[in-house]
């Protein structure tokens, strides 16, 4: 059973609430300072280095496949300036079991839809076995044109596991997928960088590489992963139901920055000669905006700026 990454949580979280008097926006930052537990139910987390296989399906242009993968190598590239990717994925360092780094491992482009243009989370399940191997996640991800069930209506993006055979030893494989929401949805799966379909209509913020569906898959990507390393299997760590978990980033949808209250995604940096939000610094210079991350340590949701 996969763990959906559920826009219906966003919009619960920061986009439902109306915010009006000053009074108003006190009692919610009363709310978010509540200790906020994710429970490890004792089950294995994605540890030591692993292997990321991109499975991209439909059409995407060798701009927005660099841009998704230079933001899975600014994981684990310590160079970048601060505020950096890897500063943001060091928070799950803190989770049982030390490091997970993740290295891109192979790349297979379906750009011929051969499965159509409105898949169903079987076809998902078939494309993420195109690779096999262990210590692995396999993502997929769909192009604008892509149609998938549950897609805009229940979530942006998803994760869960395959049982795999290796010999006469079953095992069980991670696999992610992300949609670009760009002409279905983009006020559910890419707010901020477009207007939200509900609650309070704040200005959008501008994406930082100019492609508000591949900045907003970078935003539900980084979500999925996060929950992908520390609860891989439904029993990591999370909040809630094992079947609609809140885990370690959904747990703190909608807060990018300092000073983040329903419906404003908080202070973030701002590239002067673009006007472009970003938090975060990554590889060949590129620059992207992350939410917030459950910190074990603190039990709160960290930012970086």
């Amino acid at each position: 059973m996969g763990s959906y990454y559920h826009f219906a949580i966003l919009f619960l979280l920061c986009c439902s609430i109306t915010v009006a008097p000053t009074g108003a926006r006190k009692l919610t930052a009363l709310v978010e300072q509540q200790p906020l537990i994710l429970k490890y139910h004792n089950g294995a987390l994605l540890k030591g280095n692993i292997t990321v296989n991109l499975i991209w399906y439909g059409q995407f242009t060798p701009i927005q496949r660099s841009i998704i993968v230079d933001f899975i190598q600014s994981l684990n590239s310590p160079r970048a300036p601060l505020p950096s990717v890897s500063t943001w994925w060091k928070t799950t360092d803190k989770y049982k079991g030390g490091s997970s780094a993740l290295v891109i491992g192979k790349q297979i482009l379906h750009e011929a839809y051969t499965l159509g243009k409105s898949l169903k989370t079987m076809h998902l399940l078939a494309l993420s076995k195109k690779v096999n191997g262990l210590n692995s996640i396999n993502v997929v991800l769909t192009a604008k044109d892509v149609a998938v069930d549950g897609f805009c209506m229940s979530r942006c993006g998803t994760h869960g596991s395959t049982r795999v055979s290796q010999g006469k030893r079953v095992t069980r494989s991670a696999y992610v997928w992300v949609g670009n929401s760009e002409t279905q949805c983009p006020g559910q799966c890419a707010w901020p960088f477009h207007q939200p379909i509900y609650g309070p209509q704040t200005p959008p913020l501008v994406s930082p590489n100019g492609d508000v569906g591949v900045d907003g898959m970078i935003i539900n990507l980084a979500t999925v992963l996060a929950g992908t390393v520390t609860n891989p299997f439904n029993n990591g760590y999370f909040q809630g139901p094992a079947t609609a978990p809140l885990e370690a980033v959904s747990a703190c949808t909608g807060i990018f920055g300092s000073g983040a209250y329903p419906g404003d995604p908080g202070r973030v940096l701002v590239e002067k000669t673009t006007g472009a939000s970003y938090n975060a610094n990554g590889a060949n210079g590129r620059k992207y905006l992350l939410p917030a991350m459950w910190d074990p340590q603190t039990s709160a949701c960290k930012t970086l700026v």
